[in-house]
């Protein structure tokens, strides 16, 4: 068979080959242009919260998985120099005398290896890379040439991934990482129909344990993974993903096994399955709280993640495109279907987040700066990026034209986040050095 004609020009299949390496190297590319930022500036503290994380984790590399005595704790604030005439920052004592961080337990666990290693700016970054793995397959599945390249893109040059990631000792970047990776991976699983049935099992079920587990670094993070079960659930109900029972069956038996397994590990370390290193009335949620926060919220969103915008315009155009589609008729009706249901489910995961979120007591306070408030809003930034990917897409363009729009409006983004990145600290009077 030959392999090209004789005018030179190469077949279809050879250029589509070209097209997809070239697009997986420019995500490569963005992945890389986020890790040098962040690796070019030098490491430090930013709040107590990283201090307590900090704690726990050299704790992990010291043998010391769950909790310490009160004489290890001591000795362990001291060696970090974290409140030496105390247990660790934000550590509390149990029932039975020992302590142990408040904060949610999973990062630790994730970041430990690192820090054994001493790479541990490293942790935040190699989940980031899950991220960009799974936001390409599950973009470039759902939105074709360039989508892949544009997940990635919006994913890595939004100005909080850039500001958490920098804290390596903050599991911030590190949750939304594993929840974008998982959201992509089940993109690919739901979408990839000529894919073999057991190819497609494994990539999802490894797309919700990704979520689960990012669920245990966050707690809060359950609404996504309840999200996620919905839209699984709604799409083998419909036969629109033509899923077999038994993948749905395994996929449910999976968050099944996680919530059994987290509500043990609950009672065994804090004395009961839905009890948690907070003391009751520390993290509280209000209905009185959302107007402040939607008074206060917008601009701090806009700094850290101006590609927000984005995700809100896709949206919008997917349900107007359905709406004028379905009175046309025709095969254009399909794939307008499949952009609204996939673009529901996104959303649904991003305003769920942000809506829990829009309650919290603490971000309503006036005073508090943008740094510290959004970070409880980064797990939708996946999911604001796959929506993104959409509308840059979308742009009106064939080929490489399509493909250096992808680029101009990545580019322009990395610029927004790195004036975001800087902007944020110096007002939380953290100044950043090389």
């Amino acid at each position: 068979m030959p392999l090209g004609r004789a005018d030179g020009s190469a077949p279809a299949a050879g250029r589509g080959i070209r097209a997809a390496s070239a697009e997986a190297a420019l995500a490569v590319a963005a992945f890389a242009v986020l890790c040098a930022m962040v690796l070019s500036v030098a490491p430090q503290a930013a709040e107590p919260d990283d201090g307590a994380y900090r704690a726990s984790i050299v704790a992990m590399t010291e043998g010391h998985f769950l909790t310490l005595s009160t004489a290890q704790a001591e000795t362990l604030a001291r060696k970090l120099g974290d409140n030496p005439a105390a247990p660790p920052n934000q550590w509390v004592e149990l029932s039975d005398g020992r302590y142990i961080s408040e904060k949610d337990p999973g990062y630790p666990f994730l970041a430990a290896p690192f820090q054994a290693l001493g790479i541990i700016r490293w942790a935040p970054l190699f989940y980031g890379a899950l991220a960009c793995l799974g936001l390409f397959i599950g973009a470039r599945r759902w939105l074709g040439r360039f989508g892949g390249l544009a997940a990635v893109g919006l994913y890595c040059s939004s100005g909080a991934a850039l500001a958490f990631a920098w804290r390596d000792y903050m599991p911030t970047f590190t949750d939304a990482s594993l929840i974008a990776a998982g959201s992509g991976a089940l993109l690919w699983a739901m979408l990839a129909t000529d894919a073999s049935s057991r190819r497609r099992t494994w990539v999802g079920l490894a797309g919700l344990v990704a979520i689960e587990i990012a669920t245990f670094v966050r707690y809060t993070n359950i609404v996504i993974l309840g999200c996620a079960v919905v839209a699984v659930i709604a799409a083998w109900r419909l036969r629109a993903a033509r899923l077999p029972l038994r993948t749905l069956c395994l996929w449910l038996a999976s968050v099944a096994i996680f919530g059994a397994g987290v509500a043990i590990f609950d009672d065994h370390v804090y004395g009961g399955p839905l009890t948690t290193g907070y003391q009751p009335g520390e993290v509280t949620f209000a209905i009185g709280a959302i107007g402040p926060n939607l008074r206060l919220m917008p601009a701090h969103l806009m700094q850290a993640m101006p590609m927000l915008v984005l995700g809100l315009i896709a949206l919008a155009w997917i349900i107007l495109r359905w709406l004028v589609l379905r009175r046309i008729g025709g095969r254009p009706v399909a794939a307008a279907r499949r952009d609204l249901s996939v673009g529901a489910a996104l959303a649904a995961s991003w305003f769920a987040i942000w809506g829990l979120y829009s309650a919290y007591t603490w971000t309503a306070d006036p005073t508090s700066v943008t740094v510290q408030v959004v970070r409880f809003y980064v797990p939708a930034i996946g999911a604001i990026a796959l929506l993104g990917a959409w509308l840059v897409t979308r742009i009106p363009g064939r080929g490489w034209w399509a493909g250096l729009t992808s680029a101009a409006v990545i580019a322009a983004m990395f610029g927004l986040s790195v004036w975001s990145f800087y902007a944020m600290y110096t007002a939380f009077g953290v100044p950043l050095s090389g």
